[in-house]
């Protein structure tokens, strides 16, 4: 099954050297924050247009019932997770889990790779962040809380289940995928700053972390952009120029909910990210 590409990984410098503080001691390559935060923000269009996709649809709540009602033989789950796992199983084999942006919501027992990978690139994180992995909240928020809020209520036809099943899990990885980039933030963050988020590192103090990469004037400033997003990207096409009240109703998605998205569950959920990352990355 087609998902949205993944955007290019964060740029590559020169290798950094050596550090008693164990900012750029770890032969690490250092990551530009200029290609990060336009990563970010092309990422933004990503889950804007995979959620008005998704809009299309009704809630289709057979999907996401075990077993009895998905009737697929040996397979005790949903019709969703059935779908997002063998996807998964396909996309391993063709190496997607190989880069370091992207991570299943079913990592147990995936296939290596069947096709030859190119060589791995010098490392641009710390070696523990494939150990952090939030795609278990990721799905339950999304499918729980996310859901009823933008897709009306009810089953359609049957026939179209597998067309929404693929509008989520392309919903689901725009999603993963922004959330778990903080890792990346997290890591230009850290080599700006060592001295500032070194002591609460060692202390393991989630509290300071958090404090120190709170900034909630940057925070407003991306939730109004997505919302003016949602409301541009969303719009029916018409030549007859109309007001902005009439715009907003011609929606397809609700642009408040594009902004809600982010200052509910994205940034709390890449900065929870972040601070796992973090509290890991002086690990020798």
């Amino acid at each position: 099954m087609a998902s949205s590409p993944t955007p290019p990984p964060p740029a590559e410098t020169a290798r950094n050297g050596n550090s008693d503080d164990g900012s750029k001691g770890e032969g690490l390559l250092m990551i530009d924050l200029e290609r990060v935060r336009k990563s970010l923000i092309r990422q933004e269009d990503s889950i804007v247009f995979s959620l008005i996709e998704r809009a299309k649809f009704p809630s289709n709540s057979s999907l996401y019932k075990s077993s009895s009602s998905s009737q697929i033989p040996g397979f005790d789950g949903s019709l969703i997770q059935y779908i997002v796992k063998e996807t998964e199983i396909l996309h391993s084999k063709i190496g997607r889990y190989e880069s370091p942006e992207e991570h299943p919501f079913f990592p147990d027992g995936l296939p290596l790779p069947l096709i030859p990978c190119p060589p791995k690139s010098p490392e641009l994180l710390h070696g523990a962040a494939s150990s952090i992995n939030i795609n278990s909240t990721i799905w339950k928020f999304y499918l729980e809380e996310l859901l009823p809020l933008f897709t009306k209520q009810g089953d359609g036809d049957a026939s179209s289940y597998a067309c929404t099943a693929v509008c989520d899990l392309n919903c689901l990885q725009a999603l993963s995928r922004r959330i778990h980039y903080g890792k990346f933030v997290a890591e230009v963050k850290f080599r700006d700053a060592p001295e500032e988020y070194g002591p609460a590192i060692r202390a393991q103090d989630r509290d300071a972390l958090m404090k120190l990469l709170t900034f909630e004037d940057v925070e407003e400033m991306v939730k109004k952009r997505v919302a003016k997003k949602a409301m541009i990207f969303s719009q029916e096409v018409n030549l007859i120029e109309k007001d902005a009240d009439d715009k907003q109703q011609n929606c397809k998605i609700d642009p408040s909910l594009l902004s809600r998205l982010y200052g509910e569950w994205v940034m709390p959920l890449t900065k929870l990210v972040q601070v796992e990352y973090l509290l890991r990355r002086l690990d020798k």
